[in-house]
């Protein structure tokens, strides 16, 4: 999954001579915590609400008409961060999630291989694609297993699901705190026959050690690790 399938690409800007006041108004008409500044269309920058708040001295998403009016002065170009973090439009949204984590930022431009501005991408992006790639939760079944890290280990748990009307929606694995040779599957599952969720249950402890299984259609959620 790449950063340009799922940044913004119609964003709100600032230029660099626009004023601390008007940013504050854009942000908070929008509901947004970061602008990109541009001078003459080319990325300068970009000013978050952190550098709002840290300019003004106050909650500046917050401030009356009255307070803004009296920031009118201050320009961008004073308050904003240059040559900022850009994650270039190539990367894939688990390498996005690394950066802004690493970097505890909220978002950040996007740039074309020619380190043109194109974008941006956010948190709210990423969490998108993450809940795009797990799949619709409403009527699915999930489980989590701690299986043996060998050839057919998910195979073996696929076709246990299968057997009893599931379809795959997605299934993640992770090797995360575990010893070696051990693998941690998350399956979520559509059309599984709820009447035998005991024999499902069962057949899978049978594969590996159980971690939890969420029935969201009916909310039944059994942890077991």
């Amino acid at each position: 999954m790449l950063v340009k399938h799922w940044m913004t690409r119609r964003v709100i800007t600032v230029d660099t001579e626009s004023t601390l006041g008007s940013a504050i108004q854009l942000m908070r008409d929008h509901e947004i915590r970061m602008l990109p500044v541009l001078k003459n269309g080319v990325l300068e920058g970009v000013v978050t609400d952190r550098d709002l708040k840290q300019a003004s001295a106050s909650d500046a998403l917050h401030l009356g008409q009255q307070d803004l009016n009296a920031l009118a002065h201050v320009k961008i170009d004073s308050i904003m961060t240059r040559d900022p973090i850009c994650i270039p439009f190539d990367r894939t949204i688990d390498e996005t999630a690394e950066i802004l984590l690493e970097n505890k930022i909220s978002g950040a431009p996007v740039i074309d291989g020619m380190e043109n501005f194109i974008g941006v991408i956010t948190q709210t992006d990423v969490f998108k694609a993450l809940i795009s790639l797990t799949g619709n939760r409403e009527q699915s079944v999930q489980f989590g297993l701690v299986v043996p890290d060998s050839k057919n280990a998910i195979k073996e748990i696929d076709d246990t699901l299968r057997y009893h009307g599931g379809r795959v929606i997605s299934i993640l694995t992770s090797d995360d705190n575990l010893p070696e040779g051990y693998r941690k599957v998350f399956l979520r599952m559509s059309g599984i026959d709820r009447l035998r969720m005991e024999v499902i249950t069962e057949e899978l402890q049978g594969k590996g050690e159980l971690i939890y299984t969420i029935d969201h259609r009916d909310n039944i959620r059994m942890v077991y690790k």
